[in-house]
């Protein structure tokens, strides 16, 4: 299982029309093999910057079975335009939990 973390800062005063499109892009990126779950966190301090956190069985998953698929030029019609800058993406390894 790998986590797929991205920091989503989004255009100020787009916020709303950002949580609807993605809610939208949400059918998307579940319906991918590998795909395990996701979270979007808004952050307190910076209201217009967004964490989100996807959990894939594999790297691959995400890096070519999303990215490489049709599906995923629906992604980013419906997201990319509200990032400024555009996000990097990093995936990690769980290390430890309490869980």
């Amino acid at each position: 299982m790998i986590t797929e973390q991205a920091v989503l800062d989004v255009k100020p005063g787009q916020e709303r029309a950002f949580e609807g499109a993605f809610s939208e892009a949400k059918a998307i990126i579940s319906s991918m093999p590998g795909y395990s779950g996701l979270q979007l966190h808004r952050c307190i301090e910076t209201p217009n910057r967004y964490l989100l956190l996807v959990a894939w069985e594999r790297l691959e998953d995400h890096t070519e079975g999303f990215r490489q698929s049709d599906r995923y030029g629906e992604w980013k019609r419906l997201l990319h335009h509200f990032y400024d800058p555009f996000p990097a993406v990093e995936h990690f390894t769980l290390v430890t939990s309490d869980e």
